[in-house]
């Protein structure tokens, strides 16, 4: 190789450099214009205001993970180029560089501050449930199905009143059909979150949040649906609890407010014909795995079921005779 051509080596790749970088940032920018599933980097499209602030956090996460990435493997590359073995002289060694040790130390320390503070003050943002709802729902999750209890109020603000909050009607499923969670568009959503058995999670992709289901503990959270999100959306059990996790599967469906308020005074007057039949001892139409909207709440079918047999061993009961009837027996 002749000293000319090694010499000339160096500046076309000073100059080819920074072009072929511009040319990689302007095919990224081009990319997230066309279409956002790229800058929303794995991501659903969040159809809550909580959901966008946990999107926000995800980027900005992944912003400084492709800033430190981008350094190291800058001066990778710098030093494989810049820095090849020239000759058999050895460089001069030095046991130690405090600025270079400085930095190594203190930037990942300043990296992680900065992400645990942004992580914290979003956690605090997504736990708050303050604000007054417009929507009350208790998520039951069971083996293996969710039931959805519209509720008049949260069970922290009846608890505080010193009441117990009132099912204006439920949707319930069966492993073999899904049941429906209605939402309207707008509505600051409360969650109470129950299991009767085992640590269900409860997930909405759309929400870009989860919580877990814990028996015997009371979990919590809300969220803001926006406006334009009308539509069907997937939701599923996020924990691995029994044989049959896979099955527990439901829908989100985003009403318009128009449509969202006539199918809840349909449920609540389907709700009001069931206990006015109940009352006055009407039979009842046959429902469960044929429409899968209505089956037993978990674990009652037990209790009700033993309420039943005890009542029906106390009315065949054999009465003890009275004192009079043995004495006429004796004589």
């Amino acid at each position: 190789m002749s000293p000319t051509r090694h010499r000339n080596r160096r500046p076309a790749l000073r100059r080819w450099a920074p072009r072929g970088a511009a040319l990689a940032a302007l095919g990224l920018a081009a990319t997230g214009c066309a279409s956002n599933e790229f800058t929303r980097l794995g991501v659903p499209e969040p159809i809550t205001e909580q959901g966008q602030r946990v999107l926000t956090l995800w980027q900005g996460s992944w912003v400084a993970a492709f800033a430190v990435g981008i350094l190291v493997w800058g001066l990778i590359v710098w030093t494989v180029i810049f820095h090849r073995k020239r000759s058999e002289q050895l460089p001069p060694q030095v046991r130690y560089n405090m600025p270079i040790e400085a930095l190594y130390t203190v930037l990942p320390i300043v990296i992680i501050a900065v992400l645990f503070y942004f992580t914290a003050r979003d956690q605090t943002v997504l736990l708050d449930t303050e604000e007054q709802a417009d929507t009350n729902i208790e998520v039951v999750g069971f083996q293996w199905s969710w039931q959805f209890n519209y509720l008049d109020q949260s069970r922290v603000d009846a608890e505080e009143q010193g009441t117990e909050p009132q099912t204006e009607f439920s949707v319930a499923g069966t492993p073999q059909h899904q049941p429906t969670l209605v939402l309207r568009e707008g509505d600051v959503v409360h969650f109470d979150l129950t299991s009767p058995d085992v640590i269900h999670s409860f997930w909405i992709p759309a929400f870009a949040f989860k919580m877990d289901i814990i028996p015997g503990q009371d979990n919590e959270f809300q969220v803001e649906v926006q406006e334009g999100t009308a539509g069907t959306y997937a939701g599923r059990c996020a924990e691995l609890c029994g044989v049959d996790h896979s099955r527990m599967l439901f829908t989100v469906e985003v009403m318009e407010p128009d449509d969202y308020d006539r199918w809840v005074e349909e449920q609540r007057q389907a709700a009001a014909d069931e206990q006015e039949r109940l009352e006055t001892g009407e039979e009842l139409e046959p429902r469960g795995e044929d429409t899968g909207t209505a089956i037993e709440g978990p674990g009652t079918g037990d209790q009700e079921g033993s309420g039943d047999d005890a009542a029906r061993d106390e009315s065949t009961e054999t009465p003890e005779p009275s004192a009079s009837a043995e004495e006429e027996a004796g004589q």
